[in-house]
């Protein structure tokens, strides 16, 4: 049988070298046949692919390094297990037998979290839209509040009255860390005085408490000064109010942002030169707060990591489906994976293991999802040697934000599954099908169709 005509393509063949991100071409060629013993067959002969598969001992392990980090150098600790990074059930499970409270940013997360016997005092309540009936509902609860905005203010306020008592609540900041994008849309400006007019209108109003300061600087976070300067004009701001109206400042709560060891991309360094390590991070903080507090003040110290926790923990397995050349000669392959599964796709350069070993020359490759969207690119120049149909890729981390902003779009969501630290593996999320997509459907009479 006559094979078809393929164009033919000059590749250049590196040795030795390094490509612009630091890395040698040969990087793209690692293989992984196994997730904590394992194997990535069993694994999909059992669940299908694609698949989400998380390492217990891998989340347990850097909960605790994270912790350990923080508590041996500051006294006052609290861990808040962010549920927007990955609200699977188990995910949250684990992290609370960690020790973790729970912080969320939303009505139906503080419900997922209470759904999982999470107290209300064991609730940090966080985010720019809390409706009045989740307010009354966490008021009621003993939840933290950070309060956002004045018609939270207003909210709460109406709430005290209703109760005849106070209400103790939080003030999230905003504030110039000397890094950019300066995260200004959630919270009170710092620099500007509104968050001081904020408080003023509180200590006027007499309805509520001021125990609390929260600031969440950003995401993905590479230098650990900026948390310094944040910590340093936290603690002065908390005493600043202090002074002038009273509140006695409980915790102080630096938010999250601490980078995974993930690549961005446009990023020249690989993770593990630029990605500072959770030491250097909590040695710093630590320093920033034992410089600015008064001695023998040591107000709680609340983090609310989420990504640098559960990212490294969580894989993606997907399988080569298909194979083609673009017009202008560039290997495409198609995956049973795109970005409905792998949003974080669209910021993060992952890396991509094969696995088995596969022989030839590697060559410049895109990796296409199955959505019919043009979008749906999950990497867009990765080397990668001839891979037969069937072929799997094992692209990591993958533990953060994929499974909270993943999308029914096209194609059901797969399986989730965990490997337990005896090898166990459970399905902790069960793959989608048809009646998960309509259920909530409603079909009026007058457009059934019906048989001829």
């Amino acid at each position: 049988m006559k094979k078809p005509y393929e164009k033919p393509v000059m590749n250049k063949l590196q040795s030795g070298l390094m490509n612009k991100f630091g890395r040698n071409p040969a990087y793209a060629r690692k293989v992984r046949k196994e997730i904590d013993k394992v194997s990535i067959d069993d694994l999909v002969a059992e669940y299908g692919s694609p698949l989400f598969v998380y390492s217990e001992k891998s989340l347990r392990r850097k909960y605790r390094q994270m912790h350990s980090a923080f508590s041996t150098r500051y006294p006052n600790v609290v861990f808040g297990w962010s549920y927007k990074t990955n609200y699977l059930s188990t995910i949250c499970a684990l992290m609370h037998q960690e020790g973790a409270v729970a912080e969320v940013v939303s009505q139906m997360e503080y419900e997922k979290a209470r759904a999982l016997g999470v107290p209300g005092e064991k609730i940090i309540f966080n985010g720019p839209y809390k409706p009045l009936a989740a307010l009354e509902r966490a008021v009621a609860e003993g939840a933290t509040i950070n309060v956002d905005n004045m018609d939270e203010v207003y909210d709460l306020e109406k709430i005290s009255r209703a109760l005849n008592r106070q209400i103790r609540v939080g003030i999230r900041l905003n504030l110039d860390a000397g890094i950019y994008p300066q995260w200004s849309r959630f919270g009170f400006n710092l620099e500007t005085g509104q968050a001081m007019d904020a408080i003023k209108r509180i200590a006027n109003g007499k309805r509520l408490v001021l125990n609390g300061l929260h600031c969440h600087i950003g995401t993905f976070i590479l230098e650990p000064s900026a948390y310094v300067k944040q910590v340093e004009k936290m603690v002065a701001f908390g005493y600043e109010v202090e002074k002038a109206f009273g509140f006695s400042i409980e915790y102080i709560d630096i938010g999250g942002g601490f980078p995974s060891r993930n690549c961005l991309k446009g990023t020249y360094l690989p993770p593990d030169i630029a990605v500072p390590d959770i030491d250097d991070m909590a040695e710093q903080i630590g320093q920033a707060l034992s410089r600015s507090l008064r001695p023998g003040d040591f107000p709680k110290l609340v983090i609310e990591s989420g990504r640098a926790l559960v990212d490294a923990a969580g894989y993606l397995i997907t399988s080569i489906v298909a194979s083609k050349r673009l017009v202008d000669g560039t290997r495409a392959y198609i995956a049973d994976a795109g970005v409905n599964l792998l949003f974080t796709s669209f910021w993060y350069k992952h890396n991509i293991e094969l696995d088995r070993e596969v022989a030839g020359v590697n060559e410049n490759c895109v990796i296409y999802g199955p959505l019919c969207m043009n979008i749906d690119a999950i990497d867009e120049g990765t080397l990668l040697p001839p891979l037969t149909r069937g072929t799997r890729l094992v692209i990591s981390p993958a533990g953060a934000y994929n499974n909270t902003q993943w999308m029914q779009f096209i194609q059901y969501r797969p399986n989730v599954v965990m490997v337990g630290e005896d090898g166990t593996v459970d399905v902790i999320r069960e793959a989608e099908d048809l009646s998960d997509i309509v259920r909530r459907e409603k079909l009026p009479e007058r457009f059934a169709v019906k048989s001829r």
